[in-house]
């Protein structure tokens, strides 16, 4: 039987270590072909869709405050003000780091936790529910987003570097 760390906390750092490797490459891509990190972070899918830095973001946002609601360990601010790949990788470090410090220990009442978000005051959601219907997809979609920006624009990237080693 899974718990609610372990669904979490490895998982998201497994993940977060993949995002920085695919950041890892788009450096080295816009370095080799002379873009801007201005350029290649302001990349996205399209016009109606949140940009390649509010993507990681994202996806360390997810990662951070569903540890944190689910643990009640108090999730650090970001200011969300990254502007190169240098700062988006301090910020998947600082969300690793964040997310590694809480223990297995902290999410012992988490199953019997209700979790009702600012932005949806009215939609209280179990734990379950929170973890597995509302933040993995979300936190995947964003990753998943990411990826495809860099990918359709012409990182060398294939399935490996989003999945990590098996």
């Amino acid at each position: 039987m899974f718990d609610y760390y372990q669904l979490t906390v490895p998982v998201y750092n497994r993940a977060l270590n993949q995002l920085a490797h695919l950041l890892d490459k788009a450096a080295e891509f816009a370095a080799d072909k002379k873009i801007s990190d201005e350029t290649m972070l302001g990349l996205r899918l399209a016009p109606d869709m949140f940009n390649l830095t509010k993507q990681v973001q994202i996806v360390c946002d997810n990662a951070k405050f569903c540890v944190a609601r689910l643990s009640g360990v108090a999730a650090p601010i970001h200011e969300d003000d990254e502007k190169t790949f240098a700062d988006l990788q301090r910020r998947i470090v600082a969300t690793q780091e964040f997310i590694e410090s809480v223990s297995e220990h902290d999410f012992k009442d988490a199953a019997g936790k209700t979790i009702t978000l600012s932005f949806l005051p009215d939609h209280p959601m179990s734990a379950d529910f929170y973890l597995l219907s509302f933040v993995q997809p979300n936190f995947y979609f964003h990753l998943t987003t990411a990826y495809a920006i860099l990918r359709s624009n012409g990182v060398d990237i294939g399935k490996q570097d989003y999945m990590g080693q098996v």
